[in-house]
């Protein structure tokens, strides 16, 4: 179960939480105090003592601005509310009644330095009306910069999606209560700027989903060996180039010993084993704890022995690019081992259709549903990328760099996440320790980044973990 920090609710998780809360001695009024004052902190940190504006609508979120402006004009900030609506709910009528500063109506005409949005929370389904979207808009352009409280409005909580086209960037977004779906998805989440997360006391939630914390990876023990650390073998196809760059990466992600099978020793670096001829005869080492294949493998005939030959191994395998496209039932029909899968979109759509997933819901549905049809952990990679278990887990990754969308980080992805199999670890956090590590060492590249660049990043990126 996730610590209350890094659990990621739906909207009925958060309403039920809240109640929770609620009948456990606290009332709404109090959780939207302690939200507001919590996100004032941060509004102020940005704020100080310049324009600040505060948009409220008619439920709980536009209590929760009230709040916030009430604190800030405490200490002796320069806040006023422009409310879209009069307040419908009794606490944000309370909020507004303890509110002692200026309160004006859609049709002043007001600019500032910073811009809070509390004109709709998670709750929003529908899109905004022409009155709001057009009153949101023409107020993010008046002022320098933008935070949203819990969501931007206009964005679907549970699934990413923008309810309006042409909402507003913001600078940051400051969560209430627990972290939302839509803080890590696409579209919503390049919109959001910034995140942080005001805590009111929710418990930990049965089942909820998890936001990827940063790993805590321990060295290698004092009586550590090369075997002891974990050998990987990574199975090679028709473009080598791939390979390697998964060797490469996995080599700098932590198990001890790396070992390519290939057709051939093309280009190998001194430090890479590589053993060739018959799949069938060099996969017979015992010592094998987790095999890779996939990169640079190939579609035909040949493949596709290598993959069944591959899976046959009974160890965990991480099964990545080409042969996603060649995967179904039958390869994973007798085995008992994990199976870890990393399909980006394209991929992920071969794997439902082979699995016979209806493709339907949020990515953090489709991930889950195919997870459970397959039996494999699924890595669904891209932008926002997430991380599903057979047995309901789920995590969500947090923003990478956009220069990952560049020609082989995914085989750097892949061999990340074979090497931290390799030492031993659960398939489900072996994942997402591979998803972080790659994510940080992005980080670490300077612009425009090549794949082999990213996979000399890594042990920098595991360094940070330790």
């Amino acid at each position: 179960m996730p610590a209350p920090s890094d659990q990621i609710l739906t909207v009925a998780q958060m309403r039920a939480a809240e109640e929770g809360l609620i009948a456990a001695g606290s009332s709404v009024e109090a959780l939207m105090d302690v939200a507001g004052r919590g996100a004032a902190e941060w509004v102020w940190r940005i704020a100080g003592r310049h324009k600040v504006t505060v948009l409220c609508g008619p439920g709980n979120n536009g209590g929760d601005g009230y709040v916030i402006a009430e604190t800030l004009r405490e200490r002796g900030g320069h806040v006023v509310v422009v409310a879209a609506t009069e307040p419908k709910t009794a606490a944000a009528k309370n909020a507004r009644a303890l509110f002692k500063g200026e309160v004006h109506g859609p049709d002043i005409e007001i600019e500032g330095d910073v811009l809070v949005d509390c004109l709709f929370g998670s709750g929003l389904a529908r899109p905004l009306s022409p009155e709001h979207y057009g009153l949101l808009n023409w107020l993010a352009v008046g002022h320098r910069h933008t935070i949203a409280i819990d969501l931007p409005s206009g964005v679907q909580s549970d699934s990413g999606m923008l309810l309006n086209e042409g909402l507003p960037d913001y600078d940051l977004t400051i969560a209430l209560g627990a972290w939302k779906f839509a803080h890590f998805l696409m579209p919503a989440a390049p919109k959001m700027g910034a995140l942080r997360l005001v805590g009111i006391g929710v418990a930990p939630v049965e089942g909820a989903a998890r936001a990827l914390p940063r790993p805590r990876i321990a060295a290698p023990g004092a009586d550590a060996h090369k075997y002891r650390r974990g050998l990987l073998a990574v199975v090679g196809g028709r473009m080598p180039g791939a390979a390697l760059l998964a060797c490469a990466a996995a080599q700098g992600a932590g198990a001890g010993y790396v070992k390519l099978f290939a057709d051939r020793p093309d280009a190998a670096p001194r430090d890479l084993v590589v053993e060739t001829g018959p799949l069938s005869e060099v996969l017979t080492d015992d010592r094998n704890i987790a095999i890779l294949v996939g990169p640079g493998l190939g579609r035909d005939a040949h493949a596709r022995e290598r993959l069944a030959i591959a899976l046959a191994d009974p160890v965990a395998a991480v099964v990545d690019a080409d042969a996603l496209v060649l995967l179904g039932p039958r390869q994973l029909a007798e085995r008992a081992a994990p199976t870890i899968a990393t399909p980006h979109e394209g991929e992920l759509v071969a794997l439902e259709r082979a699995f016979d997933c209806d493709g339907g819901g949020s990515k953090p549905e489709r991930a889950l549903a195919l997870a459970r049809a397959s039996g494999m952990v699924i890595v669904a990679k891209g932008p926002d990328t997430v991380i599903a278990a057979p047995d309901g887990r789920l995590a969500c990754a947090p923003r990478a760099s956009s220069w990952l969308s560049t020609a082989g980080t995914g085989d750097v992805l892949a061999g990340v996440i074979a090497s931290r199999v390799a030492t031993g670890v659960d398939a489900f956090a072996a994942a997402g320790e591979g998803v972080w590590l790659h994510g940080d060492a992005a980080r670490l590249c300077p612009p425009a980044f090549s794949a082999g660049q990213l996979a000399e990043a890594i042990p920098a990126a595991l360094a940070a973990c330790l």
